[in-house]
């Protein structure tokens, strides 16, 4: 309305902007088979200055699933139903391990949240399956892991 305040930002469209570029790391370095902190160094390099707000939380996603990728990974493989790992796309592949982290070892984000943004960029970036397939085994995993 006119005249009114505006809202303050949240923090949803911050962490969904990080959540996007850990993906872009993510997905570069699984695509070309390279390293995670090489791709993500190159990644840093290219970026303009000033540096976004929500940049460390980018950081932070794209280290914490390369440290836990094992685990990750298993958890994924186990939840998959129909999928091994690296028949998945991509993109999906690397969505569920940002979420995945998120819903084990990041406190101050909700399971639902996690699987939410999860489901979202894939509905804009991947195939009509996509945001379904992420949602059910996401899920599963939520419940798995909190119990």
């Amino acid at each position: 309305m006119p005249g009114m305040a505006e809202a303050p930002k949240s923090q949803m469209p911050a962490r969904r902007k990080a959540r996007k570029r850990a993906l872009d790391v993510l997905f570069e370095a699984d695509l070309r088979d390279l390293p995670v902190e090489e791709v993500l160094r190159a990644y840093l390099r290219r970026l303009e200055q000033p540096r976004p707000e929500h940049l460390g939380y980018a950081i932070g996603l794209v280290e914490g699933v390369d440290a836990h990728l094992d685990r990750i990974d298993e958890l994924i493989a186990s939840y998959a139903e129909g999928w091994t790992i690296d028949r998945m796309p991509v993109v999906d592949r690397n969505l569920a391990r940002i979420a995945v982290y998120e819903l084990l070892y990041v406190d101050e984000i909700d399971d639902a949240v996690a699987i939410t943004e999860a489901v979202e960029l894939a509905r804009q970036m991947s195939t009509d399956d996509s945001p379904r397939f992420l949602n059910g085994m996401l899920a599963r995993i939520a419940e798995f892991t909190t119990h």
